[in-house]
């Protein structure tokens, strides 16, 4: 049988009565892989972490974590699970060593194991050199990963990240990338949330998507991107975005998907290049003047407009085009 690692069931929580957060939701994982879960703002990923994590009990439902019931024995749950959230929960007046060291000690080890395990920390996520400086000289980057290193001196069988690497500069997502990866080797389990599309691309074992706090959507990044089906025309006309939609649809070409944030207009391309052609051939007819139009893959950012109708607040640079036309 399957190892399952993490399993929620039927997970219910509102707030004030009003608001559901999480409405009947139900996730599993296995062991040893890295799990990501996608969604749009206020979708109820945060939420979840934080039932998944003890830190709120759900109005109903189940959950257990490494086979021990969160909400029964939270106490039990604490000791197998890490979790960094979306800020970095550490003491700026205090240095990196000390904080480990602290949180450590919260683990129950010793003064000796607490240091021991600080010290093989600060290592992994190459901060020893700045070890004994106070975390408030840190830079943003460096505090994530040390947030990241005080979620895993207590071990974790299962370790949360909420949108780790958001706010941080590229060259220290990539290293969180390299450091994440190899606790993964190591046999930590993760839950991985992120606006970063290729971050789940590059990192999740399987990844779930969230939607009005239901999942609506789960597989291989592979396989959510087959749903989308085949190639897809990306479209970028700046302000022209409803004229280009509605083109498309007057010329029978396919329902077009729209993204505000990218000012782009995609539709399927069931047939590749001729279908490429048409859409063209639709634009002229229509005098609508576009800045670009290629035909590429479909990425995970198509995946998250067609399930949820909803662009994510960071997306990908574009794969290379298989065509291009610029006006």
């Amino acid at each position: 049988m399957t190892d399952i690692i993490v399993q929620a069931d039927n997970i219910v929580h509102t707030f004030g009565g009003t608001v559901r957060a999480l409405d009947d939701i139900s996730v599993s994982f296995e062991r040893g892989i890295i799990y990501g879960l996608l969604g749009p703002n206020g979708a109820g990923k945060t939420t979840l972490i934080r039932v998944l994590t003890t830190l709120l009990k759900p109005d109903s439902g189940s959950a257990h974590v490494a086979g021990i019931d969160v909400i029964q024995d939270a106490k039990g749950a604490r000791e197998k699970i890490g979790l960094a959230g979306q800020n970095a929960a550490v003491d700026g007046y205090q240095t990196g060593r000390e904080n480990l060291i602290m949180v450590g000690r919260l683990y129950n080890l010793s003064k000796r194991q607490a240091k021991e395990r600080a010290d093989d920390v600060l290592e992994r996520i190459n901060l020893t050199d700045a070890a004994d400086r106070q975390v408030m000289t840190y830079s943003g980057g460096m505090k994530r990963r040390l947030d990241l290193a005080a979620s895993i001196v207590g071990r974790p069988e299962v370790l949360f990240l909420d949108e780790p690497t958001t706010g941080i500069d590229p060259r220290s997502r990539l290293g969180l990338w390299e450091i994440i990866n190899e606790l993964v080797a190591d046999g930590t389990t993760l839950l991985l949330t992120t606006q970063y599309l290729e971050e789940a691309d590059r990192l999740a074992t399987r990844i779930g998507v969230i939607d009005h706090g239901k999942l609506i959507a789960e597989g291989t990044a592979d396989e959510l991107k087959t749903q989308v089906g085949g190639d897809v025309i990306e479209i970028h006309t700046g302000d022209e975005l409803a004229s280009v939609a509605d083109a498309l649809r007057r010329g029978s070409i396919a329902e077009p998907i729209i993204n505000t944030a990218r000012k782009t207009v995609t539709i399927p391309a069931p047939k590749a290049a001729t279908s490429l052609l048409e859409a063209v051939r639709v634009l002229d007819d229509s005098g609508i003047e576009v800045h670009d139009i290629a035909l590429r893959r479909p990425t995970l950012d198509d995946v998250f407009l067609t399930l949820t109708g909803k662009a994510t607040e960071e997306t990908p640079v574009p794969e290379k085009s298989k065509g291009r036309r610029s006006r």
